[in-house]
């Protein structure tokens, strides 16, 4: 029965138009129904505190039309910019530069045969998920990188490329919040917490500082790496690929069977390239842990800060370049060793071929910025965040059972708002408080709001990277639809949400263990 559901939204996804012409379609409608929504005055309370970032000034949230007069003159000033500035585009394409000089070199081909025929086959999908999880500490590098990456592993093994390509897809943003290593998104959510909690609680403490700290949710990332990692292999060994069927290559993009092509035995001139090439990765780290660990050092903030993350905020913030520069330089090397570049030529070929094969990206991008930048403007998700908000608060559930409806109107509210901040900034001052009065501490609520926020990401295309997954597919196959890789993440999503509440309610109210270092589970004053 399973099966055939999806079989049925697959069926009912393709048979939307292609994905270019569905988000030009999507950017007329979200017109249309602002109109509407603007014409009838929807609007709600901004739960937003005074003077945050966002809150509108009259403390209302409007639904704003943008079929009118000011609304057409923000359409045509912003459309470029709105292109121009779409987040996920200047990081996909800059590490493209660097990967298209690797990939020209040789250095991914020799690189990801010296993997597969090293790394036993029967660990190959969970080496993948696992993989992506802790990538998605950088997750630009999971998205550019690491996805491709694992269709190219898998095709070469003679397994399907799209079911490696879902296998890191849904560790890199299924398992968003599933980690071993703190992100760059944990202080970010920790600040926006303890904001809301100051509203109902202004001495709210945890250590010394009135701080939500960004290990706040510690202990229980770690634990749901290895829930991510066994439920991604799981699913992908007996429901994706079993699914998928059998590969069939002749609606792939030219190049892509030659990248799956020649994965004999390394000959002596690719190790000693592959053996100097990570003897310069080494030393680039070297340099880099020179100039990040001292106090002094290059990439520190000159700023007196007080945790070691904002400390090494400008480090945070280069993962991009660093992506660039980490596979231009053991790129070129490993040409120079085994001949494949000679001069700068090469170099400025891998690039150009990298960008070329980004054409059909391109053109999604720029509807898909559109969407996002009209959708934003119209305030229609904030909206539907709030009334969400307001549906789960006077359900006026108290015991452990509230976890379970704010985890999935979270799950809900993600569809619409792809951005975990922007989400937690609008449903935090909500729930945060309503969550503490019942008794709840702001860690545990946290740590709840982020399995909701990860488990939609992989069937929503209002995520970021959603457009640059559906392109980097249709390379493995030209007739690939929305629908396809909306069933084929389907398993994923609910795999993982149920498996996580689970997961959530075992470790919290059955175990009692904290979810963080010095985190508790309940709120004194509640």
């Amino acid at each position: 029965m399973f099966a055939r559901f999806l079989d049925l939204v697959e069926w009912l996804g393709n048979l939307l138009p292609h994905p270019v012409s569905l988000f030009a379609l999507i950017c007329v409608g979200v017109l249309i129904l602002s109109a509407i929504a603007g014409a009838m005055g929807w609007a709600v309370p901004d739960p937003r505190p005074e003077g945050s970032a966002g809150r509108s000034p009259d403390g209302i949230i409007r639904a704003v039309s943008l079929l009118n007069p000011e609304g057409l003159r923000r359409i045509g000033m912003g459309l470029v910019t709105n292109f121009t500035s779409f987040a996920p585009l200047g990081t996909v394409l800059v590490a493209l530069l660097g990967v298209g000089v690797a990939e020209r070199s040789g250095l991914l081909g020799a690189g990801i045969r010296a993997i597969v025929l090293g790394a036993p086959r029967h660990l190959l999908t969970a080496a993948v998920v696992f993989s992506a999880v802790i990538s998605n500490t950088a997750s630009e590098m999971g998205y550019v990188v690491l996805i491709p990456l694992a269709a190219v592993v898998f095709h070469s093994v003679g397994r399907h490329p799209l079911a490696g390509l879902a296998a890191a897809f849904a560790g890199v943003s299924g398992g968003y919040s599933a980690n071993i290593l703190i992100g760059t998104v944990d202080p970010l959510l920790s600040g926006i917490t303890t904001e809301a909690a100051t509203l109902i609680d202004p001495s709210y403490a945890v250590g010394a500082a009135r701080e939500i700290l960004p290990t706040a949710n510690y202990y229980f990332m770690c634990v749901s790496t290895v829930l991510i990692t066994v439920v991604g292999t799981l699913v992908t060994t007996y429901i994706v690929e079993p699914k998928l069927g059998s590969y069939d290559p002749s609606n792939a993009d030219d190049g892509v069977e030659d990248a799956a092509q020649g994965m004999g035995a390394l000959s002596d001139t690719e190790r000693r390239g592959l053996r100097w090439a990570l003897v310069t990765i080494l030393l680039m780290v070297g340099a880099l842990l020179a100039t990040a660990l001292p106090e002094n050092g290059w990439f520190r903030d000159p700023a007196d800060n007080e945790t070691l993350m904002q400390d090494l905020r400008p480090l945070l913030k280069s993962v991009v370049a660093l992506i660039f520069v980490f596979f231009v330089i053991p790129g070129v090397v490993y040409g120079r060793i085994t001949g494949s570049m000679r001069n700068d030529r090469d170099v400025i070929d891998g690039m150009a071929k990298a960008m070329s094969s980004m054409g059909l990206y391109m053109v999604l991008v720029f509807f898909a910025a559109q969407f996002v930048a009209f959708f934003k403007w119209t305030n229609l998700g904030t909206i539907t965040a709030v009334v969400g908000a307001d549906l789960l608060t006077e359900w006026q559930l108290t015991g452990p059972e509230v976890f379970l409806p704010f985890i999935l109107m979270c799950c809900f509210v993600n569809l619409m708002l792809g951005s975990a901040s922007a989400q937690w900034a609008v449903t935090a001052p909500i729930f945060v408080p309503m969550l503490m009065r019942v008794g709840y501490s702001p860690q545990v609520i946290q740590a709840a709001y982020r399995i909701g926020d990860s488990t939609t990401n992989i069937i929503t295309p209002m995520m970021s990277y959603f457009g640059l997954i559906l392109a980097f597919a249709m390379r493995y196959d030209r007739k690939l639809g929305i629908g396809t890789l909306i069933a084929t993440m389907i398993p994923y999503s609910l795999a993982m949400l149920v498996g996580w509440i689970v997961l959530f309610y075992t470790w919290v109210f059955v175990l009692g263990l904290p979810v963080g270092p010095g985190t508790p589970t309940l709120y004194p004053g509640g």
